[in-house]
């Protein structure tokens, strides 16, 4: 493992098998979840990775159709997944990946699930200073006002400097065909501007002290959200008597398709089996 937990994580009893939802980043579908997804069904858990609202088909269907998504914010996006999570028969446990991390953040702000892991989430309110990587990538969208509400499109350049940069070139366009979509513009505008708003959809309380146990993870190789920028989330969250655990690896941003992806994998399971002793007998309280 490419970097270790500020705190320690032990592991004491079965892995529990509660639910296990995917929820998938910007400029991709739920696909980018397969290897994740295939990796836990075969150790028994129940796994879903619902699409966000308005994005119905598969990857050249969503190319094809992208003016659907023209317009959608976060918190549709937030709404739709508290919607699916309602309809569980108990509270799961939730993945989140890029704005995906932010998302599983928001619906943990919610007390809407057992525990979460965001993988190199994006950043909510409160983050004021970002790397130069990072607004290079997001300045696609941000940089033409006319695409905010619109959707924005990423050429295989740009989706290898901000999702495979450590891949072949031959590897990069497999996975740029494989993963990439179009994506709406109203996302990257809301989180863009929002310190400068009072209560942006982006915002978490930090502070919170019922949230449920919280795992964020850096990769060092990320150029959308470098690992300094998933650290300073993890700071944030350190306000909070309730449980914030750290890991990194030497990753691109698409970790969950980058070259031993199993490690990572493997890493989330180990915290998870850790989440019921520490969810039962000390709510509330940090790690040691």
């Amino acid at each position: 493992m490419a970097g270790a937990s500020d705190r320690e994580v032990t592991v004491e009893g079965a892995a529990t098998r509660s639910p296990l939802m995917f929820v998938h980043g910007a400029w991709l579908s739920s696909r980018s979840w397969d290897t994740f997804a295939g990796y836990f069904r075969d150790r028994g858990y129940d796994v879903s990775a619902p699409e966000w609202p308005r994005k119905e088909g598969g990857v050249e269907e969503l190319r094809e159709a992208s003016d659907a998504i023209e317009g959608l914010g976060l918190t549709e996006v937030v709404d739709h997944y508290e919607e699916l999570i309602n309809a569980l028969d108990e509270e799961p446990i939730l993945i989140g990946h890029s704005f995906g991390g932010l998302i599983v953040e928001l619906l943990l702000d919610r007390g809407l699930a057992r525990a979460a892991v965001a993988m190199s989430p994006a950043p909510p309110k409160g983050i004021l200073v970002l790397p130069f990587s990072t607004l290079k990538v997001s300045g696609t969208a941000l940089a033409h006002p006319s695409r905010w509400h619109g959707t924005v499109p990423l050429t295989l350049e740009e989706f290898t400097y901000g999702f495979v940069n450590t891949f072949t070139p031959e590897d990069a366009k497999a996975a740029y065909e494989k993963y990439y979509v179009p994506e709406t513009g109203q996302i990257f505008y809301e989180a863009g501007f929002a310190n400068f708003h009072l209560h942006p959809p982006t915002e978490v309380h930090f502070k919170y002290e019922q949230r449920a146990p919280l795992l964020i993870i850096g990769g060092e190789q990320d150029h959308t959200v470098p690992a300094s920028l998933a650290k300073k989330q993890y700071k944030k969250y350190e306000k909070s008597p309730a449980q914030i655990d750290y890991l990194e690896f030497d990753r691109p941003h698409l970790m969950m398709v980058a070259e031993g992806w199993e490690e990572i994998a493997g890493a989330i399971e180990t915290w998870i089996a850790a989440v019921p002793e520490h969810a039962a007998t000390s709510a509330g309280q940090t790690t040691t």
